[in-house]
């Protein structure tokens, strides 16, 4: 990794001497301390999400797709919840200062969790489990938003080593993810199931503990940005400027536009890029005609008159929701791995030799397993083969790396569908049909390929996301950025309930609930290909919005960037 920093000269305040002490901030020497923190903050996640389901079910007697249902809510709101934490972080606390308060609340929170399933009585128990989930959900609240935008902020673009670094930040960010992920799904799960929950949730806590002091063991080596002011602030003043001028046109009425950039306010340091102009949401450039009220006005009044680069930033914005809803089928996919998946391999024959069973929400590891082994292989293979070909700097575009992975989970469903199949023709040969806990004479590890899948497709399609909404959205909107990208994992927990609550009302008028207690004579192999084929549909939608994006360009950029570029009276990108 790269190790080329910024040197900082900071004066020694302590003595009464003319020496300096040069502290060097950013670069690798920083970020790697925030995806230390990141890897602890993931491996108490996945601690916790990975066996949730088991503990419902198991200890406080939920029914299946009840408890399907509360684990993807509880996913869905940790999920949701980024957003107001990027808002509190872009316009008053600042990334550094919302990361520390968040991780004392999430710290708090998992104390209270261990709490609830040692010392609190029976009878209050369930109030405060989940009481002290939602703790934890306001943590990730703040935390996620932050934490990766944070570590990327390490990295000057104004440098081209540390600019150079960054490309490949991402993927080693996502490794560091899946580390603390698979740890946590190898050692804390075993640690609940065999021993007690109490020492499960306790190493969590631990963890998280080991995981403040990590962060602020680096706290001199930050690059730190003070925060900018609500973000919403300036894309509602696009839209009212646009709407105060709907009939005014360049031609008629107009006297040119505003191309100064003026981002008055005691918080900014920076000034951003110069955008260049583009076709896409015309109707929002009205907001930059400098019409006769402007011309004559000593003053610029930003409700009425706004510059080309704020207009593009909300162009920006604009551009990516589309894309984003687009995503949301891959999430409502890939949560399939914290409940249905781990309650099929509870059927099946888990044994590894006389003594040992594989808990079945272990295989989760698999999915970071193949991530270990895939990014590197798309590091350092894949991209320099695909660069040969294409021409492109990182071999595909972000756009063709998501699609791929959207693809990818399409065949995740199929395949996971068809071995749902034998796993019923299975209990039916057997006379377990009507025997729920009986477990079926098949082996887990016929479940190994569609964990194998999970983790292909999110190499692709949540790396690429997280790129993606870095990449393309405004500077002083990229925790909002982060958060978006989050919410995708959320709103797609979300879209799963809705999915299974249609399946349920539809099957049980039927006849024969597809998702019912007894999973041998539920059909949750319908179920998959349900998904499936909402997924293929989903996939011809995302692949006719993509080639209409027009990526973020910005002015004496090197055009030879990879993406394809169209000129006409104005730049267009195109996928």
């Amino acid at each position: 990794m790269d190790n080329s920093v910024a040197p900082v000269t900071m004066e020694n305040e302590h003595q009464n001497s003319s020496k300096e002490k040069t502290y060097y901030k950013g670069g690798w020497n920083a970020a790697i301390f925030v995806i230390f923190v990141e890897m602890a903050e993931r491996f108490s996640f996945y601690g916790l999400a990975g066996n949730l389901i088991t503990y419902l079910t198991n200890n406080l007697g939920e029914p299946v797709a009840t408890a399907a249902k509360n684990v993807n809510t509880w996913v869905g709101v940790s999920a949701i919840f980024p957003i107001l934490g990027a808002f509190i972080a872009d316009s008053y606390l600042g990334r550094f200062k919302t990361i520390l308060a968040a991780s004392l609340i999430y710290f708090l929170g998992m104390v209270l969790l261990s709490l609830s399933v040692s010392v609190i009585p029976l009878h209050s128990r369930k109030a405060v489990f989940f009481t002290a989930l939602y703790v934890l959900a306001i943590g990730e609240g703040g935390h996620k938003p932050c934490v990766q935008t944070f570590a990327a902020d390490q990295f000057d673009e104004n440098n081209p080593e540390e600019k150079a670094a960054k490309s490949s930040f991402f993927n080693w960010w996502y490794l560091g993810i899946v580390t603390g992920a698979s740890v946590a799904i190898i050692v804390v799960i075993y640690l609940q199931d065999n021993v007690s929950w109490t020492a499960g949730f306790g190493v969590l806590a631990l963890s998280l503990a080991v995981a403040l002091a990590l962060f602020l063991i680096g706290i001199k080596r930050y690059r730190k940005q003070r925060p900018t002011g609500s973000p919403f602030t300036r894309v509602a003043q696009v839209f009212a400027a646009a709407a105060k001028k709907w009939r005014v046109s360049e031609t008629d009425g107009g006297s040119g536009i505003c191309c100064e950039d003026d981002r008055g306010g005691s918080h900014v340091q920076t000034r951003g890029p110069n955008l260049v102009r583009t076709k896409q949401f015309r109707f929002l450039d009205k907001a930059m005609i400098i019409d006769s009220k402007d011309a004559l006005s000593k003053t610029k009044n930003p409700w009425r008159l706004c510059s080309l680069n704020q207009v593009e930033e909300v162009k920006l914005v604009l551009r990516l929701i589309p894309l984003w809803l687009a995503c949301l089928m891959f999430s409502a996919v890939t949560t399939q791995l914290h409940t249905f998946f781990t309650k099929q391999g509870s059927t099946m024959l888990r044994s590894i030799g006389p003594c040992f069973q594989v808990p079945p929400a272990a295989l989760q590891s698999l999915v970071g397993l193949t991530i270990l082994i895939a990014v590197p292989i798309y590091d350092w293979f894949f991209i320099p083969i695909a660069r040969k070909i294409t021409g492109h700097p990182s071999g595909i575009t972000m756009l063709q790396r998501i699609g791929i992975g959207l693809f990818v989970s399409i065949l995740n469903m199929v395949v996971a569908g068809l071995v749902e199949t034998s796993r019923i023709k299975t209990a039916t040969k057997h006379g377990l049909i009507d025997t729920p806990k009986a477990i079926v004479p098949m082996s887990i590890w016929w479940l190994l390929p569609q964990y194998v899948l999970t983790g292909i497709g999110d190499v692709f399609t949540i790396v690429g996301l997280q790129e993606l909404f870095y990449d393309q959205v405004p500077e002083q909107l990229r925790s909002m950025g982060a958060a978006a990208y989050i919410s995708v994992v959320g709103m797609g927990s979300f879209v799963n309930t809705a999915i299974i609550s249609v399946v349920q009302v539809i099957s049980s008028r039927h006849g024969n609930e597809w998702l019912g207690n007894n999973l041998n004579r539920a059909h949750l192999n319908h179920f998959y290909w349900v998904l499936a084929a909402l997924s293929a549909i989903n996939l011809c939608v995302y692949m006719w919005i993509a080639n209409g994006f027009v990526y973020k360009q910005v002015e004496n950029q090197d055009k030879s960037e990879g993406k394809e570029l169209e000129t006409e009276d104005y730049l267009e990108v195109k996928v």
